[in-house]
């Protein structure tokens, strides 16, 4: 009996085991049952607006309940705001313009219930970059405390940047000489790049010297937005040191600043070897190394060459291309240089230039020609600087001249005008009063200037009333010398070209004497500008004529009333 109690024991522990595990196995769940898929382009092009599709399907056989869904954008992306949970149009999300991630509450997920959520992000990159979008699904099964989490990822590689980015270097430069390069660049993309900047890793030996546009801290620069089709470029002046033959590796990186991150776009590496010089250039400029010229100029120039190599130099020729708006190319002249009509160049032949037939060790030579300058420029860049390139042997040399800007000044009186009221009688009469007003104008080109004044003097029985426009220019009056002096202080470049002109306006007035009847007389004598050109540090000077009471600007007036009468 005994045993018989023994073995129903066992028999129902066994069962109970069975029952147990049967509960248990119907009760557990695997995640695996959830299916989480991406699909995208695996090649982008770097810029390129692309969607995410994520797939989700329930294989279970019980409700997921509460989950939650994580898309996570690459690194370097754009998560569009047409980004969204379309199947769920209601449900909360979050997401800032920043942000690359969106985190929203979706509704309960049913046995074999399948659903798609697109998300649409533009990619940026470097060329073969990867880029990898990610996604999470975190949920509840029905009956089960726990939560289970899903993940799953999609890799885009970038195939191609529709960006030209590249150095003009020289394949080689003498030792120890200066250089001049730039890096240029141009965007395809269908997409404003904006906050650009590029950043430059120059060679051991190379000394920074100046650069065009201006740059953040000699290895940083900031560029204007592109939009597509558009460029430019970085022009760099520096000077080169190392030992003969070595080769200088220049590098260059082109990409944006997204929230405070440097996202990189292009980059280009050059070589450059450094070679012993042969050849030594130098010029002259209507007879001075430092010659700073002015619209209108006739240029006499004058290119030397000499071998400090240790061989003779034989059967060469030498290039010059002259290079800017400034030079009147019809003008230009050479006594044994080759120049069409028109034409930019100048080529020197060693048929007809016995030194470029034979230079030897020591010795020098030398080509020369003239060009104007015209008289009337349009030019809307500050800083103009003409460019002469020369090129021997492959030794290449740019001469540089500045120009100083072109300034124009006016003086004007008017009897008839809007700025104050003038009394007294014309023609003006001996021992009465008569009021005029004097208007100085000043128009500046591409320079800025600085210390600029106006000077003259006014005539005899002439003195300000006191009346000036703007009240708050800087005029003086001179009672004993009788000069007059406006201290303009300084003109910014296009001052007056493209807008409104500086402008004084201070009233006079005449009081004839006797020995001035039947006459015209001065009232002020010839005006002088005089101020400092910023970029060639040159002085400026312009000077115009005295003004008569004749009036000559002032159509109101006629020649008569222009005579000192009774």
């Amino acid at each position: 009996m005994k045993r018989f109690f023994i073995f129903f024991l066992l028999i129902l522990f066994a069962l109970l085991g069975i029952i147990g595990l049967w509960y248990w196995q119907s009760n557990i769940y695997s995640k695996e049952v959830l299916k989480l898929e991406i699909i995208s382009q695996e090649f982008v092009e770097s810029g390129e607006e692309i969607e995410y599709l994520v797939k989700l399907k329930n294989n279970g056989k019980v409700r997921l309940e509460n989950p939650e869904l994580i898309f996570q954008a690459p690194d370097h992306s754009i998560l569009e705001e047409s980004s969204n949970l379309r199947t769920l149009p209601t449900a909360r999300t979050s997401n800032t313009s920043h942000s690359l991630r969106i985190t929203q509450k979706i509704e309960d997920i049913y046995p074999g219930e399948e659903r798609t959520y697109h998300f649409h992000v533009r990619l940026f990159g470097r060329e073969n970059e990867s880029l990898i979008a990610q996604v999470w699904l975190s949920y509840q099964p029905k009956n089960l405390k726990a939560r289970f989490e899903s993940k799953t990822t999609f890799t885009s590689r970038i195939k191609f940047v529709p960006l030209t980015f590249e150095f003009d270097l020289p394949s080689k430069v003498e030792r120890d000489e200066g250089i001049e390069f730039s890096l240029n660049y141009f965007s395809n993309f269908d997409y404003v790049l904006e906050n650009l900047r590029v950043k430059i890793e120059y060679p051991a030996g190379f000394e920074f010297q100046s650069s065009y546009p201006q740059t953040l801290d000699e290895t940083e620069y900031s560029l204007p937005s592109l939009t597509q089709a558009s460029g430019g470029r970085i022009q760099i002046k520096g000077k080169i040191n190392g030992g003969e033959a070595e080769e200088k590796i220049f590098r260059a990186q082109l990409g944006m600043i997204r929230n405070g991150d440097f996202w990189l776009l292009k980059e280009t590496t050059q070589t450059v070897k450094l070679v012993e010089p042969s050849l030594y250039v130098s010029s002259l400029i209507n007879n001075s190394q430092n010659y700073t010229a002015a619209p209108g100029d006739l240029l006499h120039y004058e290119i030397f060459f000499k071998n400090i190599g240790k061989t003779p130099i034989q059967e060469k020729f030498l290039f010059a291309k002259l290079e800017g708006k400034f030079f009147d190319f019809d003008s230009l002249k050479s006594e044994k240089g080759e120049i069409g009509k028109g034409d930019d160049t100048i080529l020197w032949d060693w048929k007809n230039v016995p030194n470029l037939r034979f230079l030897d060790v020591d010795e020098e030579g030398k080509v020369e020609f003239w060009v104007k300058l015209k008289e009337d420029i349009t030019s809307h860049t500050k800083n103009q600087t003409l460019k002469i390139e020369v090129n021997l042997a492959g030794i290449k040399k740019v001469i540089e001249t500045k120009i100083n800007s072109q300034v124009m000044l006016t003086q004007k009186i008017y009897r008839e005008q809007e700025i104050f009221e003038n009394s007294g009688s014309l023609p003006p009469k001996v021992g009465e009063t008569t009021e005029y007003v004097v208007l100085w104008q000043v128009k500046n080109s591409w320079n800025d200037l600085n210390n600029v004044k106006i000077k003259s003097i006014l005539a005899k029985n002439v003195r300000p009333t006191g009346k000036i426009f703007p009240e708050e220019a800087k005029f003086t009056f001179d009672s004993e010398s009788r000069e007059v002096i406006w201290n303009i202080g300084e003109v910014e470049a296009f001052q007056g070209f493209d807008n409104t002109p500086l402008t004084l306006a201070f009233q006079i007035e005449f009081k004839p004497s006797l020995t001035q009847e039947g006459d015209t007389p001065d009232l002020i004598g010839e005006a002088e500008l005089k101020g400092v050109d910023s970029f060639t540090q040159e002085i400026i000077e312009k000077e115009v004529p005295p003004v008569s009471t004749a009036l000559p600007d002032d159509e109101t007036v006629s020649p008569e009333e222009g005579i000192v009468g009774e």
